[in-house]
């Protein structure tokens, strides 16, 4: 009933403490990889799937449960991703082997669903006038959370055991459930359709076989048999995929939603988007934490690693709101070109001055106004351009092609930094480090351009398509 739905500025906080949670989740693991590896005595490649099981999931779980929400209730497929978020959590804090580990972080992938719910929540509970800006507040909670994440990462591992890790996460996911079933509002839109049970299965195969050919392709090989295997495999089941949602009466994803133009450009300025920015803030706890004594680096704990990212996170936080301003004056694709250009700004700063801390510090402070703003746009512009029914899918295929960016500019930096290094050592050059700085900011510029070809045109009302 109308009389009790809460105030949207209640919902938008209730959201941002889920999203929070999950950020947090997502960049807490990165500085304890070696601890994991070394407790629970196992290899760099399997402590390495703590973080790659949690991306796989999230990847697989993300478009599907969004779409469930489109159709049986946001809110109620927003309770149970977080409630399998938490399971995973609580699990993680309590396993006992390596395997045990993998295993809960995969069952923590699927609180990725949160975003593209939260943002589908937002656009069918805020005043025409508040989304923008209510979505830019919650695009750079998934920014700062991470900032945060590493930072608070740095100073349990340094101090407690791991544990705490998931222990102190499963606290907000908790807190976050109970809020979320008490006062957010179950949303009045959904698509009368049935479960596109072969459309999810393709996608899921197809993305599942994606991400492990990129996350394991430096470990196994890029020319391997189970590399080229997974690569073949990936895209026959994409391919399938097409076809079969192509000729579906109620497909998972509308093949038409995703060739819209503005949409279309939109994921592929995310794609590109998600190379740059993620190879950027692998690389820089890196470089920091590396020993004065090569030439360059600074010798940094994890804790003070996580420092130099502070300044990212809290420019995320005022930029991300603002895009929603600029959006909503000028149209969103200005605040995603231009953040997107202050990012290949930072990141050429980066590659060309990097010998003071106060380098980097300056660096990351812009690499968060650029973050925040493009987050933020990119999904405005999902919003703008598709029927409110599909919002909880089509934000989670645009969340999928930054993770999948994501993933790809980690490797290609991981790549980089194996094949230059100092001699005949395994240590990285660091001329591995200014060529990755170099490569994020032609492909942000990349980002810019591809923003810029963005037209804005009216909400395309999508009707299913006719059974064959």
């Amino acid at each position: 009933m109308a009389a009790e739905r809460q105030h949207h500025n209640v919902t938008l906080g209730i959201l941002t403490l889920a999203g929070t949670a999950f950020a947090l989740q997502q960049t807490m693991v990165f500085p304890a990889l070696p601890t994991f590896q070394a407790d629970l005595d196992t290899s760099t490649a399997w402590a390495t799937w703590v973080l790659t099981g949690f991306l796989v999931s999230a990847a697989v779980t993300t478009p599907i449960l969004g779409r469930l929400g489109d159709q049986y209730g946001k809110e109620r497929m927003l309770l149970i991703s977080l409630g399998l978020f938490l399971a995973g959590c609580i699990g993680a804090a309590a396993a006992w082997n390596i395997w045990s580990l993998i295993g809960f972080r995969v069952l923590s992938g699927a609180g990725g669903a949160l975003f593209p719910l939260s943002f589908a929540i937002i656009r069918d509970e805020f005043p025409p006038e508040r989304v923008k800006v209510g979505i830019g507040l919650l695009s750079a909670v998934f920014g700062v959370g991470g900032g945060f994440g590493i930072v608070l990462s740095g100073v349990i591992v340094d101090h407690v055991s791991w544990r705490w890790l998931f222990i102190l996460g499963s606290i907000p996911v908790a807190a976050s459930i109970a809020l979320v079933h008490r006062y957010v509002p179950e949303s009045p839109i959904r698509t009368p359709s049935r479960v596109d049970v072969p459309g999810a299965t393709l996608l899921a195969g197809a993305l599942i076989a994606l991400m492990l050919s990129l996350t394991e392709g430096e470990r196994w090989g890029w020319t391997s048999a189970p590399i080229l295997g997974l690569a073949v495999a990936s895209a026959i089941l994409f391919l399938l995929w097409g076809l079969v949602e192509a000729r579906s009466s109620s497909p998972m994803v509308d093949m038409r939603m995703l060739a819209h133009r503005p949409v279309l450009l939109t994921n592929a300025a995310t794609l590109v988007s998600g190379f740059a920015l993620f190879s950027c803030f692998v690389l820089v706890p890196t470089f920091v934490q590396a020993p004065v004594s090569r030439g360059y680096g600074f010798g940094a704990t994890a804790t003070e690693a996580g420092l130099y990212l502070l300044p990212t996170s809290l420019a995320m936080l005022f930029s991300g709101p603002a895009a929603g301003l600029i959006g909503r004056r000028y149209g969103s694709k200005w605040p995603l070109a231009g953040g997107m250009l202050i990012v290949s700004i930072a990141a050429l700063a980066l590659a060309r001055a990097h010998d003071e801390p106060w380098h980097v510090v300056a660096a990351s402070g812009a690499l968060g106004i650029g973050v925040g703003l493009a987050f933020a746009a990119m999904v405005a512009l999902i919003a703008e351009n598709v029927d409110a029914t599909e919002m909880g899918v089509a934000t989670g295929m645009n969340t999928v092609m930054r993770m999948i960016g994501a993933v790809i500019g980690g490797q290609v930096g991981a790549a980089l930094l194996t094949a230059q290094t100092i001699g005949d050592t395994s240590t990285p050059a660091e001329s591995a480090f200014t060529t990755t700085f170099a490569l994020s900011a032609v492909t942000a510029l990349a980002a810019s351009v591809v923003a810029l070809a963005i037209v804005q045109k009216p909400l395309r009302r999508l009707v299913p398509a006719r059974a064959r």
